[in-house]
């Protein structure tokens, strides 16, 4: 294949995908509005309703949410407050529908401000309202456009990129390369679009965010069948993503970069890249890393790994050529995906023995595996509105609201098994949690319950059936350490030798080999691993000293804990490298590079930030620090710091050439 003018084919402007659709009518009778509304969350209804009707009235005081209520879906409302605002929402509805369900007026900045006030529980800090009314989307524009094409900027100069991976920052990062008319391609190396939920295949496989709230802000769907999706779901709304954003011709797959060298002279990115046919070279202006952090699975350092005489595989590369019916399967692990998967191989081996070496805090969500109920659906479809306002306070009650209740208050002792008085409270909540569901196998529940503050590691999503594969005749617990893995299974500190038919690695991913296996060569010949030296850093988890016109996303510290979605983060780390491009066409230059003073001062400030959060001062062993001992993994601070900070380029934090 020849990287000839011919291969970036398909370029246009990628069509603009509705964040929303015109309601559908409300012909309902009072009662069965009514009903109707018993579904809905309270705060979200009540501003759609507001919204939909322009009756200001409904939003009493009684009825703001109380913001420290932030993990109750009605805001803390009592029954009979719930009940009361519903009543009046039906109202409210049921003039709507006699006068002909009428499409709301586009709201202007103040009119919205109330409304967002009310739902965040008081008055908005002004910093806040720019980024509530982009996440809310009301009026379906897509506020995190480009807003420029090349063509008005640099229309004569040649300008390419590449961008590495299709995953959910690749198709994103394309989708807006698009609109901005700059030239790319995609490299892939799978067959498909996805990223981590093509290759993550095993049973039991879902997302842990609201599905509302993991989904492209200007790409919504109304319909999604279960408010946490099964990995085929996600899967497929990337794919028609990749579609509809008309980036699949942009996206060569089986293709993957093994080496990229700049060339200072030249002012471009040499690649050299493994496809179908064979190595090839290609050559581009600027490269955008979407490889992730979660795509490379990491085995456990265990002597005799290699001898197990069984089938044996990791989670993320899971073999459905092996039969686990009337088998005997360990599983190393008990982190998300192995609580995902044991609950389903449980139902089909005939003995499953779980190896923990710690456990996760369990973070009770009942309708974690629940389908959307019809109402529900029903709320979407024909509230104006209120599928924006449901997504809205998704945000908001999984942004800042729960930061302080991971801070560590440096007065606060002891600190291993909880950071200050907020810590120890959802500790306690976590800990009734674990009581509750292993209370009558107290050996059991002594083993489930960790001893590291809430949120030091990943807290899994749970609702009820960890507990009820655990106690199950078929699946045991075991937490004597693993010495050595032999020909016949798995033998642990108390010299017993587990014999097992499989074995199934759930130990995650190499989180902090950033873009690993690839040698990236900057300035000066330097390789960027060997410059990392196991401790990746980067400038807003983007842009590294001596790699011009490198972009990364999902990069270092950009990973996010309690607060937020990472779809969140892709779309503020994708806006800033458009506005990088734009920033090298619009001035002619050719090359854009972080200064190291910048660069450094902001990776203290990361690393300070870290240590005032659970997993910062924390010695648990977790995958959020890397092998210095550092977070090189997470954002502590806020959402709407690291938006602001992305929003646009300083010229001033760069060397352009």
């Amino acid at each position: 294949m020849s990287w000839d003018d011919a291969f970036w084919v398909g370029l246009r402007e990628t069509p603009a995908m509705s964040r929303t659709r015109a309601a559908l009518p409300i012909v309902e009778d009072d009662a069965t509005l009514r009903s109707l509304l018993e579904a809905a969350e309270v705060p979200p209804l009540l501003a759609a309703v507001a919204y939909a009707t322009g009756d200001r009235s409904i939003l009493r005081n009684e009825f703001v949410p109380d913001p420290n209520a932030i993990l109750d879906p009605n805001g803390g409302l009592s029954p009979q407050a719930q009940a009361e605002a519903r009543d009046l929402a039906a109202a409210a509805l049921g003039r709507y529908r006699d006068a002909g369900c009428p499409p709301p007026a586009t709201p202007s900045h103040d009119d919205l401000r109330p409304l967002l006030e009310f739902v965040v529980g008081g008055s908005a800090e002004d910093d806040y309202l720019p980024l509530f009314e982009e996440e809310l989307g009301i009026a379906g524009e897509d506020l995190r456009a480009p807003g420029w094409r090349k063509e008005e900027l640099a229309p004569d100069r040649p300008f390419r990129v590449v961008v590495i991976g299709a995953g959910m920052s690749g198709l994103l990062a394309a989708h807006r390369l698009g609109q901005a008319g700059i030239p790319y391609v995609v490299l892939e190396k799978d067959e498909d679009v996805g990223g981590t939920w093509l290759e993550n295949s095993y049973p039991g496989c879902r997302v842990d965010v609201s599905n509302h709230f993991y989904s492209y802000s200007f790409a919504q769907r109304d319909d999604w069948p279960q408010h946490f999706s099964t990995r085929d779901v996600l899967l497929d709304y990337f794919r028609r993503c990749a579609d509809e954003f008309g980036v699949r011709d942009h996206i060569r797959f089986r293709t993957e970069v093994t080496r990229a060298t700049w060339d200072e002279d030249r002012q471009v990115w040499v690649l050299q890249v493994r496809g179908p046919e064979g190595e090839e070279t290609l050559e581009a202006n600027a490269i955008v890393s979407a490889v992730g952090q979660l795509n490379r699975p990491s085995f456990p350092d265990i002597p005799g790994r290699d001898t197990f005489a069984g089938p044996s595989f990791h989670s993320a590369r899971w073999d459905h050529g092996v039969d686990l019916a009337g088998k005997r399967v360990a599983v190393i692990g008990t982190g998300a995906s192995a609580v995902q998967f044991v609950p389903p191989i449980a139902d089909e081996a005939a003995e499953v023995l779980v190896f923990q070496r710690t456990p996760p805090w369990l973070l009770p969500t009942p309708d974690y595996h629940d389908d959307v109920s019809e109402e529900q659906m029903w709320l979407f479809r024909h509230v104006p509105g209120y599928a924006s306002w449901y997504r809205f306070w998704l945000f908001w009650r999984n942004c800042e609201g729960l930061l302080p209740l991971v801070t560590v208050d440096p007065d606060w002792e002891p600190k291993d098994e909880s950071v200050s008085a907020g810590n120890e409270m959802v500790r306690q909540m976590l800990l009734g949690y674990l009581q509750a569901e292993f209370g009558d196998h107290p050996e059991l529940l002594e083993a489930v319950t960790p001893h590291y503050p809430p949120a030091a590691k990943r807290v899994i999503r749970d609702n009820g059936i960890w507990a009820r594969t655990l106690t199950r005749d078929d699946v045991s617990l075991i937490t004597e350490a693993i010495t050595e893995i032999t020909p016949a299974g798995v033998r642990t500190a108390d010299g017993v030798e587990h014999a097992v038919d499989v074995i199934i690695y759930g130990t995650g991913f190499q989180a902090s080999k950033f873009l690993t296996p690839m040698e990236v060569v900057g300035r000066g010949g330097v390789e960027l691993h060997e410059h990392w030296k196991g401790d990746a850093r980067a400038y807003l988890g983007i842009t590294v000293p001596g790699y011009p016109n490198l972009f990364c996303l999902y990069g270092p510290n950009t990973n996010i804990v309690i607060n937020g979605s990472i779809i969140y983060f892709s779309e503020c780390e994708v806006r800033y490298v458009l506005d990088a491009l734009r920033l090298l066409l619009e001035g002619g230059y050719g090359s854009l590079d972080p200064k190291p003073e910048v660069h450094d001062a902001y990776n203290e400030r990361i690393d300070a930030g870290n240590l005032t959060r659970a997993w910062g001062v924390s010695t648990v062993n977790s995958w959020y620090r890397n092998e210095t001992g550092r977070s090189a993994q997470n954002w502590p601070f806020s959402l709407l710091e690291y938006w602001q900070q992305t929003r646009r380029v300083n010229p001033d934090d760069y060397v352009l050439r």
